[in-house]
């Protein structure tokens, strides 16, 4: 029969072999945990847009943003294929599908679902049979290989929480000589804005140089339009 005390020695024998047989697990998840860490932000951003999307829509946007000047700096014209994205209401998308016309095509880019409905409705109404909803994801515009001549970031840039590796990915869509263009407001992420430096360190990082840097998208000073091609 064996004695209280005898129990007791032969439980934490026991607990110790499990102690020494668990730690090699436990450091082969430490390991996996520090090879892939949890996702999160590279640095401050703000909430994704996700409420009306007729605010976009105000009677002056074209000549506050100066909208065909943009499109001629990126090149955009008649059998183009265009990105618009974080695409929202579909603002650009219908601009730039009308520049285009029907030999080209605009890639209507957003992560929120509602508003690829909203676009693709939009579309359908407005018989823009060249526009192509496109649902994204956070790090990743799903865009088909190698099928944009250009790509407006219009107001959503600070919202990226993985700026490096979806502009690497967006790369992997872009046609020879094809350009990036970024409007965007002085800021510092969490605002609804983001400086023009942070915006260059993160695009020279994901392979691409600026050629151009404008001011002229708004009169108050604060918003700027950079555009990028590929190094």
């Amino acid at each position: 029969m064996t004695t209280t005390r005898q129990r007791s020695s032969i439980a934490l024998a026991l607990l110790l072999c499990l102690a020494a047989a668990a730690a090699p697990l436990k450091a082969l998840a430490q390991a996996a945990t520090a090879a892939h860490p949890p996702a999160q932000s590279e640095r401050p951003t703000s909430t994704p847009y996700a409420g009306d999307l007729s605010i976009f829509e105000y009677p002056d946007r074209d000549k506050k943003l100066q909208i065909d000047r943009v499109m001629d700096l990126l090149g955009i014209g008649p059998g183009k294929a265009v990105a618009d994205i974080g695409a929202g209401s579909g603002w650009f998308t219908v601009r730039a599908a009308a520049r285009v016309g029907p030999a080209g095509a605009v890639y209507a880019e957003d992560i929120n679902p509602k508003a690829i409905d909203y676009i693709t409705e939009r579309a359908k109404k407005e018989k823009l049979e060249n526009v192509r909803p496109v649902l994204g994801q956070f790090d990743d515009t799903s865009l088909p290989p190698n099928s944009v001549d250009a790509v407006l970031i219009l107001k959503t840039y600070h919202e990226f929480a993985h700026p490096v590796p979806l502009i690497e990915k967006l790369k992997l869509s872009l046609r020879p000589g094809a350009r990036i263009g970024i409007i965007d407001r002085n800021g510092d992420g969490a605002n609804h804005g983001i400086m023009p430096g942070v915006v260059e360190r993160e695009m020279a990082r994901a392979g691409f140089k600026r050629v151009g840097k404008y001011d002229f998208t708004k009169s108050d000073g604060q918003d700027y339009f950079l555009i990028f091609v590929a190094r």
